[in-house]
């Protein structure tokens, strides 16, 4: 049987064992209630009913919200309304409950909350600051929300951590609270919020009125900027949870030890992405509300997390300046498909040209192909790394993406110290004209090739070895590793931006200098010349090709990757420097007539195979095994011109 009270529907329920009969929970979605919600507006709440009221509004909205998937905004007003009045007579941890259900069906729904959004949030505020509760603290979750709370001695505070570790929109979030201040980054967490010692500063003398209140929204719905509307910043974007801090709705701010906010990105942040650490205004846009970053520093700690410094207390969250990132997703999969082809056919051709000149010891005579040699084996072990890193990531161990980030960005440095080394060659061939005897020249080279790479990727891992890890960071291991989109790369920004962009802009700077240099002297040569055929000008072509890709010039294309034609130019960065390995291997393999009588001589047969004792084989040994010598330049009759033609030569 059924019936209504209160304007509520129940039914009996008889027990067999004990021949009794008791009321059930209502469910409104058996019948057909009398009230509604309007109707609720003539309800006077008491503390007698008050929970009867919140219980009365949770089944209501319940049949609402199943029947239409929202409220009206006449509605919404009731309910809100009307809640305001039972936390206005205060709460327990039941009631507590119910109203913060009530509140997470309404927001998880397609209820438009806008206009109501500063209301519930002080309403939220209010009922944990005036809760009361057994114990010394208290969490109340809902789907999509969650609401801890904490009474603290006035003496002794050494820091609170309120923290979150797992988000669905169907489950509840999982809370944590710490009583102490945890700087560093938290394992496995959405969002996190840790107050230092110095929030005593500002707690009552009220031993008995000291409370912190932490709040935890996955749901943005009542944090609706209108300003990012505007044209100036309609390109920011929402991209982690928020999380609030509060105490007693005191105003904390001006704090010297900083608040410590950790959170999670919703979508992994592109490296170009700019990432703001913002609070909740409630007196911007007019009162309505808005994001704000003044007293708050960002610091990236990965592509999926941010750790936000703050000096007061309120709702945090990070935004995402979308306008530095015009690079679409289509655009994003070719780009990455163009890398790993590249790579795959550069480690492919360069492992060719360092078999080449290792099997051939005619080849290696001279410096520039010593130089050759430890550059392509610079430049393979490059593209391995990168070819591999995904698929190393993929084994979720932390250690080994240090490794093979740490790895990666030592092969990156080599690369570009051999370019710096190939330059400094270039310049001494050029200005030191005369023979200079260099004592163990290649072995010096060596060890500044080879050493200064290796120096500064163990300083970085002495220092703090976590900036290697890319997507990985000690917190984000479990959640992270499972992503097809992981790589291990350098998490640091500050360690980016001076070990890796910095060291490259030198190298590339100096380059381009030794680069205008050779082509002035190439072009004095050419004007020595008596005449200037076709042929002439091809081979000169070809060197300038050649020395590009020897100094890695392409390169700086990534510094001009900006603007209008930053999707041409990522391209272009892309296809280039992808396949400077095959460009190394055309240009002074396949393209140089030494190289290619070796291969006659030794890999073809027949009428292909060139004799042992043919006129350049006599040409080249003079008929005598060579010398050893440790000289910038072979040449005893050497001037600026021939300096520049023997690169010119070289190079072809």
């Amino acid at each position: 049987m059924s019936g209504p009270t209160t304007g509520k529907c129940i039914q009996a329920l008889l027990e067999i064992r004990t021949d009794t009969t008791k009321w059930t929970k209502p469910d409104m979605t058996n019948c057909n209630p009398r009230m509604t919600i309007p109707q609720i507006e003539n309800v006077t709440v008491t503390t007698e009913n008050a929970a009867e009221v919140v219980e009365t509004i949770q089944d209501l909205v319940n049949v609402q919200l199943s029947n239409s998937s929202r409220l009206s905004r006449e509605d919404l007003n009731t309910v809100v309304g009307k809640l305001k009045e039972v936390v206005d007579l205060g709460s327990n941890v039941d009631l507590g409950g119910n109203l913060v259900t009530v509140l997470a069906n309404i927001l998880v729904s397609n209820t438009d909350v806008t206009t109501l959004s500063i209301e519930v949030l002080k309403l939220m505020s209010k009922m944990g600051d005036t809760m009361d509760f057994q114990g010394t603290a208290e969490s109340i979750t809902a789907p999509s929300l969650a609401l801890s709370l904490c009474n603290v001695e006035t003496e002794g505070f050494s820091g609170l951590t309120f923290g979150v570790s797992s988000v669905s929109t169907n489950l509840e979030p999982e809370v944590f609270l710490e009583q102490k201040f945890v700087g560093d980054q938290i394992q496995n967490i959405k969002a996190s919020v840790s107050l230092p010692p110095e929030v005593q500063n500002f707690f009552s003398q009220d031993a008995n009125n000291t409370r912190l209140q932490f709040q935890f929204f996955a749901t943005d719905k009542l944090f609706q900027d209108r300003s990012l509307a505007n044209s100036t910043t309609r390109n920011r974007t929402l991209i982690s949870y928020i999380v609030s801090a509060s105490l007693n709705e005191s105003d904390v701010q001006n704090l010297k030890e900083r608040v410590v906010v950790n959170l999670s990105h919703q979508k992994a942040a592109q490296p170009n992405d700019q990432l703001h650490c913002v609070f909740w205004d409630f007196h911007n846009n007019g009162g309505h509300g808005g994001w704000n970053e003044k007293g708050c520093e960002t610091q990236s700690v990965s592509q999926y997390q941010t750790r936000c410094l703050c000096d007061h207390l309120t709702h945090f969250a990070v935004l995402l300046d979308v306008s530095r990132t015009p690079i679409g997703e289509v655009d994003s999969q070719i780009l990455t498909v163009i890398s790993y082809i590249g790579c795959g056919i550069s480690a492919i051709f360069l492992g060719i040209t360092l078999l080449t000149y290792l099997a051939f010891e005619k080849l290696r005579r001279d410096n520039p192909s010593k130089i050759l040699i430890n550059l392509s084996a610079a430049l393979l072990g490059l593209c391995m790394l990168f070819l591999l890193n995904t698929w190393l990531s993929s084994f979720s161990n932390y250690g080994l993406c240090i490794a093979t980030a740490a790895t990666l960005h030592y092969f990156l440095l080599a690369s570009f110290t051999w370019m710096g080394l190939e330059a400094m060659h270039m310049y001494l061939a050029l200005v030191k004209v005369f023979n200079i005897y260099v004592p163990s020249y290649i072995l010096k080279f060596c060890a500044v090739g080879w050493g200064v790479p290796l120096f500064i990727v163990s300083l970085v891992l002495a220092i703090d070895k976590d900036s290697y890890g890319g997507s990985l960071s000690i917190q984000k291991t479990a959640a992270v590793l499972q992503s097809s989109d992981s790589f291990c790369w350098v998490t640091r920004d500050e360690v980016l931006y001076v070990t890796v962009l910095g060291f490259i802009l030198l190298i590339l700077l100096a380059n381009l200098a030794v680069f205008i240099v050779v082509l002035i002297q190439i072009k004095r040569m050419r004007i020595n010349k008596s005449s200037a055929n076709t042929s002439s000008l091809a081979k000169d072509l070809r060197a300038v090709a050649s020395l590009t890709v020897l100094l890695g010039l392409t390169w700086s294309m990534g510094f001009f990757s900006f603007g209008p034609g930053r999707v041409v130019m990522m391209y272009l960065f892309s296809i280039l420097n992808t396949l400077q390995g095959f460009f190394v291997f055309l240009f002074h393999c396949l393209m140089k007539d030494n190289v290619r009588k070796q291969w006659r001589m030794h890999l073809c047969c027949g009428r292909f195979r060139l004799s042992n004792y043919s006129d350049w084989t006599q040409t080249v040994t003079g008929g005598q095994p060579p010398k050893k010598r440790h000289l910038v330049n072979l040449d005893s009759d050497s001037s600026p011109t021939t300096s520049a033609r023997k690169i010119s030569d070289l190079s072809s």
